[in-house]
Protein backbone atom coordinates (compact mmCIF):
# COMPACT_ATOMS: atom_id res chain seq x y z
CA UNK A 1 0.00 0.00 0.00
CA UNK A 2 1.49 3.47 -1.01
CA UNK A 3 1.54 6.20 1.18
CA UNK A 4 -1.83 7.88 2.13
CA UNK A 5 -2.16 11.09 1.61
CA UNK A 6 -4.07 14.39 2.14
CA UNK A 7 -5.73 15.71 -0.38
CA UNK A 8 -6.83 19.27 -0.79
CA UNK A 9 -5.56 20.55 2.31
CA UNK A 10 -3.57 23.29 3.43
CA UNK A 11 0.08 22.97 4.67
CA UNK A 12 0.28 23.69 8.29
CA UNK A 13 3.79 23.46 9.71
CA UNK A 14 2.40 25.30 12.46
CA UNK A 15 0.19 22.72 13.59
CA UNK A 16 0.01 21.46 17.52
CA UNK A 17 1.99 18.61 17.89
CA UNK A 18 3.66 16.32 20.47
CA UNK A 19 5.44 12.72 19.33
CA UNK A 20 3.96 9.41 20.31
CA UNK A 21 5.38 8.04 23.03
CA UNK A 22 7.95 5.16 22.97
CA UNK A 23 5.92 1.75 22.98
CA UNK A 24 2.38 3.07 22.74
CA UNK A 25 0.63 1.06 20.03
CA UNK A 26 -2.62 2.75 19.08
CA UNK A 27 -2.27 4.95 16.75
CA UNK A 28 -3.48 8.24 18.56
CA UNK A 29 -2.51 9.41 21.21
CA UNK A 30 -2.94 12.27 24.01
CA UNK A 31 -1.40 15.17 24.99
CA UNK A 32 0.50 14.88 27.84
CA UNK A 33 -0.64 18.98 29.19
CA UNK A 34 -4.56 17.65 28.81
CA UNK A 35 -6.63 19.31 28.95
CA UNK A 36 -6.28 22.02 27.07
CA UNK A 37 -8.95 24.24 28.03
CA UNK A 38 -10.21 24.02 32.06
CA UNK A 39 -13.41 24.50 33.93
CA UNK A 40 -14.73 28.08 34.43
CA UNK A 41 -12.33 29.73 31.28
CA UNK A 42 -14.22 32.98 31.27
CA UNK A 43 -16.92 35.11 33.54
CA UNK A 44 -20.14 33.42 33.48
CA UNK A 45 -19.02 30.04 31.69
CA UNK A 46 -18.74 26.72 33.69
CA UNK A 47 -17.20 24.95 31.12
CA UNK A 48 -16.03 24.29 27.60
CA UNK A 49 -16.19 21.64 25.48
CA UNK A 50 -17.01 19.94 22.09
CA UNK A 51 -15.78 22.67 19.82
CA UNK A 52 -14.52 23.36 16.30
CA UNK A 53 -11.43 24.53 15.23
CA UNK A 54 -9.75 26.12 11.86
CA UNK A 55 -7.23 28.42 10.12
CA UNK A 56 -8.09 32.07 9.39
CA UNK A 57 -5.68 34.96 9.25
CA UNK A 58 -3.01 33.32 10.17
CA UNK A 59 -4.12 32.42 13.43
CA UNK A 60 -6.46 29.44 14.27
CA UNK A 61 -10.19 30.44 15.54
CA UNK A 62 -12.82 28.12 17.07
CA UNK A 63 -16.21 27.93 17.81
CA UNK A 64 -17.00 26.80 21.28
CA UNK A 65 -19.68 24.83 23.32
CA UNK A 66 -19.97 27.19 26.00
CA UNK A 67 -21.83 26.02 29.03
CA UNK A 68 -23.19 29.02 30.80
CA UNK A 69 -23.55 29.50 35.05
CA UNK A 70 -27.40 28.64 34.36
CA UNK A 71 -26.42 25.37 32.36
CA UNK A 72 -27.86 26.78 28.85
CA UNK A 73 -25.17 26.49 25.93
CA UNK A 74 -24.28 29.15 23.59
CA UNK A 75 -21.37 29.29 21.06
CA UNK A 76 -18.34 31.14 21.80
CA UNK A 77 -16.02 32.29 19.58
CA UNK A 78 -11.79 31.98 20.60
CA UNK A 79 -8.55 32.75 19.08
CA UNK A 80 -4.95 31.15 19.20
CA UNK A 81 -2.08 31.12 18.13
CA UNK A 82 -0.79 27.84 18.55
CA UNK A 83 -3.88 25.99 18.94
CA UNK A 84 -3.57 24.85 22.19
CA UNK A 85 -4.03 28.17 24.44
CA UNK A 86 -6.89 30.20 23.60
CA UNK A 87 -8.31 33.69 24.11
CA UNK A 88 -11.76 33.75 24.42
CA UNK A 89 -14.59 36.47 23.27
CA UNK A 90 -16.41 38.00 25.93
CA UNK A 91 -19.92 37.19 24.68
CA UNK A 92 -21.61 34.79 22.62
CA UNK A 93 -21.62 34.68 19.31
CA UNK A 94 -24.88 36.43 17.78
CA UNK A 95 -26.53 36.00 14.95
CA UNK A 96 -28.66 37.15 12.10
CA UNK A 97 -31.38 36.08 9.20
CA UNK A 98 -30.64 36.53 5.77
CA UNK A 99 -32.22 40.37 6.02
CA UNK A 100 -29.85 40.80 8.74
CA UNK A 101 -32.67 40.86 11.66
CA UNK A 102 -31.28 39.19 14.74
CA UNK A 103 -32.01 35.59 14.88
CA UNK A 104 -30.77 33.78 17.84
CA UNK A 105 -31.43 30.10 18.95
CA UNK A 106 -32.54 29.27 22.70
CA UNK A 107 -29.49 27.27 22.89
CA UNK A 108 -26.68 25.96 21.07
CA UNK A 109 -24.23 22.86 20.96
CA UNK A 110 -21.75 20.86 19.67
CA UNK A 111 -20.47 22.66 16.62
CA UNK A 112 -18.38 21.98 13.60
CA UNK A 113 -16.92 24.48 11.51
CA UNK A 114 -15.32 24.37 7.80
CA UNK A 115 -14.51 25.88 5.25
CA UNK A 116 -16.24 25.54 1.58
CA UNK A 117 -14.69 27.66 -1.15
CA UNK A 118 -14.48 31.53 -0.18
CA UNK A 119 -16.91 30.81 2.69
CA UNK A 120 -17.13 29.15 6.64
CA UNK A 121 -19.92 27.28 7.49
CA UNK A 122 -21.04 26.50 10.61
CA UNK A 123 -23.45 23.53 11.76
CA UNK A 124 -24.37 23.03 15.46
CA UNK A 125 -27.74 21.36 17.14
CA UNK A 126 -30.05 23.69 18.41
CA UNK A 127 -33.76 24.01 19.24
CA UNK A 128 -36.37 24.30 16.48
CA UNK A 129 -39.42 22.83 18.39
CA UNK A 130 -37.16 19.85 19.32
CA UNK A 131 -33.59 19.20 19.07
CA UNK A 132 -32.60 19.55 15.82
CA UNK A 133 -29.25 21.28 13.69
CA UNK A 134 -28.93 25.06 12.70
CA UNK A 135 -26.63 26.94 10.03
CA UNK A 136 -24.76 29.62 9.98
CA UNK A 137 -21.91 31.42 7.44
CA UNK A 138 -19.35 34.19 7.54
CA UNK A 139 -16.55 35.19 5.41
CA UNK A 140 -15.08 37.20 9.02
CA UNK A 141 -15.72 35.53 11.97
CA UNK A 142 -17.66 39.28 13.01
CA UNK A 143 -21.39 38.65 11.06
CA UNK A 144 -22.54 35.46 11.36
CA UNK A 145 -25.73 34.80 9.18
CA UNK A 146 -28.38 31.60 9.46
CA UNK A 147 -29.37 29.60 6.88
CA UNK A 148 -32.49 27.96 7.69
CA UNK A 149 -32.70 24.85 9.21
CA UNK A 150 -32.14 21.74 7.48
CA UNK A 151 -34.06 18.96 9.00
CA UNK A 152 -37.19 18.77 11.11
CA UNK A 153 -36.66 17.52 14.82
CA UNK A 154 -35.02 15.41 15.86
CA UNK A 155 -31.71 15.44 14.44
CA UNK A 156 -28.07 15.92 16.24
CA UNK A 157 -24.00 15.17 15.24
CA UNK A 158 -24.38 17.40 12.04
CA UNK A 159 -21.05 17.53 9.72
CA UNK A 160 -20.26 19.04 6.64
CA UNK A 161 -18.12 17.71 3.58
CA UNK A 162 -15.47 20.57 2.89
CA UNK A 163 -16.29 20.24 -0.92
CA UNK A 164 -18.83 19.66 -3.09
CA UNK A 165 -19.09 15.82 -3.90
CA UNK A 166 -20.74 15.73 -7.53
CA UNK A 167 -21.89 19.49 -7.77
CA UNK A 168 -23.64 18.99 -4.57
CA UNK A 169 -23.26 20.00 -0.82
CA UNK A 170 -22.93 16.76 1.60
CA UNK A 171 -23.98 16.50 4.85
CA UNK A 172 -23.95 13.90 8.03
CA UNK A 173 -26.66 13.86 10.71
CA UNK A 174 -27.77 10.89 13.26
CA UNK A 175 -31.73 11.05 13.25
CA UNK A 176 -32.93 10.69 16.88
CA UNK A 177 -35.97 11.69 19.62
CA UNK A 178 -36.99 14.13 21.41
CA UNK A 179 -34.49 12.81 24.63
CA UNK A 180 -30.87 11.83 25.50
CA UNK A 181 -31.24 9.11 22.33
CA UNK A 182 -30.98 5.57 23.01
CA UNK A 183 -30.00 4.47 19.73
CA UNK A 184 -28.86 5.89 16.36
CA UNK A 185 -27.04 5.70 13.03
CA UNK A 186 -25.03 7.88 10.70
CA UNK A 187 -27.01 9.18 7.45
CA UNK A 188 -26.20 11.25 4.46
CA UNK A 189 -28.32 13.78 2.52
CA UNK A 190 -27.31 16.04 -0.43
CA UNK A 191 -28.08 19.79 -1.22
CA UNK A 192 -27.83 22.16 -4.00
CA UNK A 193 -27.96 25.12 -2.15
CA UNK A 194 -27.45 24.39 1.50
CA UNK A 195 -31.35 24.92 2.47
CA UNK A 196 -33.08 21.98 0.59
CA UNK A 197 -31.99 18.80 1.56
CA UNK A 198 -32.68 14.87 0.38
CA UNK A 199 -31.42 12.57 -1.47
CA UNK A 200 -31.03 10.49 2.13
CA UNK A 201 -28.76 7.59 2.63
CA UNK A 202 -27.95 5.18 5.37
CA UNK A 203 -24.10 5.53 6.21
CA UNK A 204 -23.30 3.11 8.96
CA UNK A 205 -25.28 1.60 11.82
CA UNK A 206 -24.35 0.53 15.49
CA UNK A 207 -22.44 -2.27 15.70
CA UNK A 208 -23.29 -5.77 17.39
CA UNK A 209 -20.13 -6.94 17.04
CA UNK A 210 -18.08 -4.05 18.46
CA UNK A 211 -19.48 -3.11 22.30
CA UNK A 212 -18.18 0.22 22.07
CA UNK A 213 -20.34 1.20 19.63
CA UNK A 214 -23.22 -0.95 20.29
CA UNK A 215 -25.95 1.66 21.18
CA UNK A 216 -25.45 4.44 18.98
CA UNK A 217 -23.25 6.36 16.77
CA UNK A 218 -22.68 9.70 15.15
CA UNK A 219 -20.28 11.82 12.72
CA UNK A 220 -17.55 13.81 15.36
CA UNK A 221 -14.97 15.91 12.79
CA UNK A 222 -14.95 16.95 9.20
CA UNK A 223 -13.94 14.29 7.20
CA UNK A 224 -10.81 14.63 5.76
CA UNK A 225 -9.79 13.54 1.99
CA UNK A 226 -7.00 11.45 1.47
CA UNK A 227 -5.79 9.10 -1.65
CA UNK A 228 -7.63 6.36 0.16
CA UNK A 229 -11.25 7.56 0.61
CA UNK A 230 -12.75 10.13 3.34
CA UNK A 231 -11.37 9.68 6.61
CA UNK A 232 -14.25 9.72 9.12
CA UNK A 233 -13.75 10.59 13.25
CA UNK A 234 -16.76 9.65 14.74
CA UNK A 235 -17.90 8.52 18.10
CA UNK A 236 -19.11 5.73 19.78
CA UNK A 237 -21.28 4.81 22.60
CA UNK A 238 -21.46 1.79 24.77
CA UNK A 239 -24.54 1.44 27.46
CA UNK A 240 -22.73 0.49 30.82
CA UNK A 241 -24.79 -0.26 34.24
CA UNK A 242 -23.33 3.03 35.13
CA UNK A 243 -24.14 4.32 32.03
CA UNK A 244 -23.32 5.83 28.35
CA UNK A 245 -19.47 5.82 27.63
CA UNK A 246 -18.59 7.65 24.59
CA UNK A 247 -15.33 6.93 22.74
CA UNK A 248 -14.04 7.54 19.43
CA UNK A 249 -13.63 5.31 16.01
CA UNK A 250 -12.23 5.43 12.74
CA UNK A 251 -13.95 4.71 9.10
CA UNK A 252 -12.97 5.26 5.40
CA UNK A 253 -15.94 6.45 2.66
CA UNK A 254 -15.70 6.33 -1.04
CA UNK A 255 -14.68 9.28 -2.23
CA UNK A 256 -17.27 10.18 -4.77
CA UNK A 257 -20.31 7.74 -2.68
CA UNK A 258 -20.17 8.53 0.99
CA UNK A 259 -22.60 6.68 1.58
CA UNK A 260 -20.71 3.78 1.10
CA UNK A 261 -18.09 2.51 3.74
CA UNK A 262 -14.67 1.01 2.54
CA UNK A 263 -13.49 0.20 5.77
CA UNK A 264 -14.73 0.87 9.19
CA UNK A 265 -12.49 -0.30 12.57
CA UNK A 266 -13.39 -2.70 14.56
CA UNK A 267 -11.41 -1.27 17.92
CA UNK A 268 -11.56 2.15 19.40
CA UNK A 269 -8.74 4.89 18.20
CA UNK A 270 -9.06 6.36 21.89
CA UNK A 271 -11.73 5.69 24.96
CA UNK A 272 -11.85 7.54 28.42
CA UNK A 273 -8.69 6.57 30.70
CA UNK A 274 -7.85 9.89 31.99
CA UNK A 275 -9.28 11.48 34.74
CA UNK A 276 -10.61 14.89 32.70
CA UNK A 277 -12.49 12.30 30.54
CA UNK A 278 -13.51 9.89 33.30
CA UNK A 279 -14.54 12.39 35.42
CA UNK A 280 -16.64 15.32 35.35
CA UNK A 281 -20.31 16.75 34.78
CA UNK A 282 -20.90 13.98 32.19
CA UNK A 283 -18.39 11.08 33.44
CA UNK A 284 -16.90 8.83 30.55
CA UNK A 285 -17.17 10.89 27.45
CA UNK A 286 -14.25 11.24 24.96
CA UNK A 287 -16.40 13.01 21.92
CA UNK A 288 -14.56 14.05 18.72
CA UNK A 289 -15.29 17.62 17.09
CA UNK A 290 -12.54 18.72 14.94
CA UNK A 291 -9.40 17.41 13.32
CA UNK A 292 -6.36 20.13 11.91
CA UNK A 293 -4.54 18.67 9.56
CA UNK A 294 -0.54 19.31 7.78
CA UNK A 295 -1.18 17.75 4.28
CA UNK A 296 2.83 17.86 3.67
CA UNK A 297 3.80 15.51 7.10
CA UNK A 298 0.48 13.92 6.99
CA UNK A 299 0.33 15.20 11.17
CA UNK A 300 -3.21 15.59 13.03
CA UNK A 301 -4.65 16.96 15.73
CA UNK A 302 -7.84 15.90 17.21
CA UNK A 303 -9.30 18.19 19.20
CA UNK A 304 -11.95 16.28 21.47
CA UNK A 305 -14.78 16.78 24.50
CA UNK A 306 -13.97 15.05 27.78
CA UNK A 307 -16.83 14.38 30.14
CA UNK A 308 -18.57 17.64 29.29
CA UNK A 309 -16.45 19.55 31.24
CA UNK A 310 -12.95 20.25 29.25
CA UNK A 311 -11.23 20.14 25.95
CA UNK A 312 -8.67 17.57 24.91
CA UNK A 313 -6.05 17.26 22.11
CA UNK A 314 -4.88 14.00 21.01
CA UNK A 315 -2.19 13.40 17.93
CA UNK A 316 -2.06 10.80 14.86
CA UNK A 317 -0.24 10.36 11.36
CA UNK A 318 -3.13 10.43 8.96
CA UNK A 319 -1.12 7.20 7.15
CA UNK A 320 -0.71 5.59 10.35
CA UNK A 321 -4.38 5.78 11.09
CA UNK A 322 -5.96 4.94 7.58
CA UNK A 323 -3.45 1.91 7.42
CA UNK A 324 -4.62 0.90 10.75
CA UNK A 325 -8.33 1.15 10.18
CA UNK A 326 -8.05 -0.83 7.70
CA UNK A 327 -5.92 -3.34 9.02
CA UNK A 328 -8.54 -3.77 11.79
CA UNK A 329 -11.34 -3.02 9.10
CA UNK A 330 -14.83 -5.42 10.24
CA UNK A 331 -17.32 -3.18 7.66
CA UNK A 332 -20.29 -5.59 7.09
CA UNK A 333 -22.52 -6.10 4.11
CA UNK A 334 -25.27 -3.23 4.77
CA UNK A 335 -22.22 -0.37 5.23
CA UNK A 336 -20.47 -1.41 1.64
CA UNK A 337 -23.07 -1.08 -0.28
CA UNK A 338 -25.00 2.50 -1.33
CA UNK A 339 -27.24 3.30 1.69
CA UNK A 340 -30.59 3.27 -0.25
CA UNK A 341 -33.54 0.88 -0.11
Amino acid sequence: MDKVKIINGENLPNIPWQDKPENYNLPVWRYTENPIIGRNPIEGIARIFNSSVVTYGGRFVGVFRAESINGVPFLYLGYSDDAIHWEFEKDRINFVDEEGKPFMPAYMYDPRLLKIEDTFYMIWCQDGYGATLGIAKTTDFKKFVRIENPFLPFNRNGVLFPRKINGKYMLLSRPSDSGHTPFGDIFLSESYDMEYWGHHRHVMGISYNNWWEGTKIGAGAVPIETSEGWLLIYHGVANTCNGFVYSIGGAILDINEPSKVLHRCSTYLLTPEEWYEERGFVPNVAFPCATLQDAETGKMAIYYGCADSYVGLAFTQVDDLVKYIIDHDNAGPAELEIGRR
